[in-house]
């Protein structure tokens, strides 16, 4: 029987290890694939207070390090449900069940991935998911924005304020994005829109981005595009599946300022919520209020 139990080894997760074990509170991190999650694959990171710039997985290293400290407990392991039974959480992992008082979601969300060849393979090496992450190292250079949302069109408008040419590919006439944001994205002089085109490759050399390939769906014709960025928003998906709470539209868990769910004993933290800004400093507030608010409840039961 543990305290608490934390679903997720990102900032979230292990922010909240920290503060749980500060807090003298039995706890066990449980992380399905690596620690660090989705930040530890991104190349640089200039915008987490105190470090100027620092690697994803540098950044994460230290994180964990950090939680390792304070004597928390970390096993790799999947967890496929949870269940409460007379209060207690029961969870059912691919190492077997384990039990808890409360329970911390902290899995993330990973980025919709569009499945071209030399996306993964240039995956932080100029095929970004994130603009206000990544953006201002394209400053001056081309970039690609895939995607007709409001994501999509909000970002090549931030783009725009730094890239020396921002392409927007769509594959449809139209883009889903609000009029609004269209507009603006429209009134941008050095964005270029690519309506009925669609994303066919993304070719590197030297190991980063130097042109992708596109196809007009209308002429079916193919070409490159130089360029040193592409910047991929059609999606993300939270890993939230497993875990019996009210959620939004997307999958994402749904908390209040406390970061409880709709089930008492269960909160949320980090990506993996309903939130509007997927960052790690974020991330990091989010598993510290939490921690804080499980123990609270933890003491009242």
């Amino acid at each position: 029987m543990y305290d608490l139990i934390i679903v997720g080894g990102g900032p979230a997760g292990l922010t909240a290890g920290i503060y749980a074990q500060r807090a003298r509170l039995k706890t066990l991190l449980l992380e399905r694939e690596f620690v660090g999650g989705q930040i530890a694959l991104s190349d640089v990171i200039e915008n987490y207070p105190g470090f100027p710039s620092i690697s994803g997985a540098a950044l994460m290293e230290q994180f964990e390090a950090h939680a390792k400290k304070f004597g928390l407990e970390i096993r790799l392991a999947g967890v496929l449900n949870i269940s409460d039974e007379a209060g207690v959480k029961a969870l059912k992992t691919t190492e077997g069940e384990l039990k808890a008082r409360a329970v911390i979601i902290a899995t993330g969300a990973k980025p919709r991935r569009i499945g071209v060849p030399g996306e993964k393979e240039l995956t932080g090496k100029g095929v970004s998911y994130c603009a206000t992450c990544d953006g201002p190292f394209f400053r001056n250079r081309r970039v690609m924005v895939v995607g007709g949302g409001d994501t999509a069109v909000k970002e090549a408008v931030y783009l725009s304020r730094l890239a020396s040419t921002v392409y927007v590919v769509h594959r449809r006439d139209k883009f889903r994005a609000e009029k609004l944001l269209q507009e603006k994205m429209e009134a941008s002089a050095n964005v270029v829109l690519l309506r009925s085109h669609i994303l066919r490759e993304i070719k590197g050399e030297g190991g980063v981005v130097k042109r992708a390939a596109v196809e007009d769906l209308k002429s079916g014709v193919v070409r490159d595009i130089e360029l040193e960025g592409v910047f991929v928003f059609v999606g993300i998906n939270p890993t939230t599946d497993f875990v019996d709470v009210e959620k939004n539209d997307g999958g994402f868990i749904k908390t209040n300022e406390r970061m409880e769910t709709s089930a008492a004993g269960i909160f949320a933290a980090g990506d993996c919520r309903t939130t509007p800004l997927l960052q790690v400093a974020t991330a990091v507030g989010d598993g510290a209020i939490a921690a804080y608010m499980a123990e609270a409840y933890i003491e009242g039961h």
